[in-house]
């Protein structure tokens, strides 16, 4: 049942793997890409209190010792006093450039450990064993890493590409509902930027995603790591493609601040949200037929997911407040908001070419019906 996704990066390029079972081959998978056999593994609390001893029985088989360290789950681990503490542990640990460092969590967790590895001594190698479903679509892949500042999300960073990707689908079967839920607003999003076909696949498969049927998670998993993979292999560090990655994410990550990147809103409910704001806009400049963001919204509820501004629990600024937000976002060139719009499903485009007006407009539109 296991599939395999290559990244085609040169020297840099890497698979992944999706499938069940995964954890309990680690070692196998792993070994022929270390240079003695022990590892280093990030973790939270969550997945260490339910996965990490797997983890430790699928590297003991291949005769791979390993050391853990295990943070706070939640995305306020996302910052320099656990990136500082993660640093210094791996130091601590002797962890020598041709060793690799395993980041084994959502991508709170890839993206602190991946950032850490990017920077010890100016680079070590490192495996992400993502386990939530946003993780393992979005964050595990491509190689983007780093952590939140107060002044907004993943401002502090660095492109470093990790060795390896082993995405356990089993491992999905131990989250709630709502952070599966989260996952699948990335999901979704492959679909709308760039492929109609695989939305109108999710439209008839997304209950029996949700539901746990094995054949469409890993189904669902492979497509979306495929699209990012093409997309990172054209455009690596964001100069143009990779920017479609972001649709739905300019809104989202103003959101996201203004919720005080908490659980009230967790980061692919702002996608989902983000998403459905995104077709609306492009509605709005006449770009696509109403009927596109009405679909989109209307599957996103068929899901159970967040898809309006009411869905937000709790106050969240007017709209000037929230645009103020969106102008902190890292995608502004020149002071210009970049936005990722879509002339239909599956046709997304990249374009700083937004009347600062509509945007306000439609945001106040939203935040009436509270």
């Amino acid at each position: 049942m296991n599939e395999t996704v290559h990244v085609g990066l040169g020297e840099r390029a890497y698979d992944i793997h999706i499938g069940p079972g995964l954890l309990a081959r680690a070692g196998a998978l792993i070994a022929p890409i270390l240079a003695r056999p022990q590892v280093r593994v990030v973790t939270d609390e969550n997945v260490a209190a339910i996965h990490l001893e797997t983890l430790r029985s699928g590297l003991a088989e291949a005769g791979i010792t390993m050391e853990a360290l295990v943070l706070p789950a939640g995305e306020s681990t996302k910052s320099w006093p656990h990136f500082t503490r993660t640093v210094e542990w791996l130091l601590e640990q002797k962890v020598e450039r041709r060793d690799l460092v395993v980041a084994f969590g959502g991508g709170v967790i890839g993206d602190l450990t991946g950032f850490a590895a990017a920077v010890l001594r100016r680079g070590v190698g490192f495996v992400q064993i993502p386990t939530s479903l946003l993780a393992q679509v979005d964050s595990s892949v491509g190689g983007k890493t780093g952590i939140n500042a107060p002044q907004g999300k993943n401002l502090i960073g660095a492109f470093h590409q990790p060795n390896l990707v082993l995405a356990d689908i089993d491992v999905l079967g131990t989250l709630t509902p709502r952070d599966f839920l989260a996952g699948y607003g990335e999901v979704v999003k492959y679909g709308l930027l760039g492929d109609s076909n695989f939305f109108e696949w999710l439209e008839g498969q997304g209950p029996a995603l949700a539901s746990g049927d094995e054949s469409a998670r890993i189904a669902a998993v492979r497509r979306s790591c495929e699209m990012k993979a093409e997309i990172v292999a054209r455009d690596e560090t964001e100069q143009g493609d990779r920017a479609l990655l972001n649709l739905g994410h300019t809104f989202c990550h103003a959101l996201e601040a203004a919720t005080g990147y908490g659980s009230r809103l967790l980061h692919g409910e702002g996608v989902a949200i983000g998403c459905a704001l995104a077709f609306e806009l492009s509605h709005r400049l006449g770009l696509c037929s109403q009927e596109d963001p009405s679909r989109v919204r209307q599957h996103l509820a068929e899901m159970g997911m967040k898809v309006d501004l009411s869905h937000i629990e709790g106050d969240i600024p007017d709209a000037d407040g929230l645009l103020e937000l969106m102008a902190q976002d890292k995608k502004v060139i020149d002071g210009q908001l970049r936005f990722i719009l879509a002339r239909g499903i599956g046709e997304a485009f990249v374009t700083s070419d937004v009347p600062r007006n509509v945007v306000r407009d439609l945001l106040q539109d939203e935040l009436a019906r509270r």
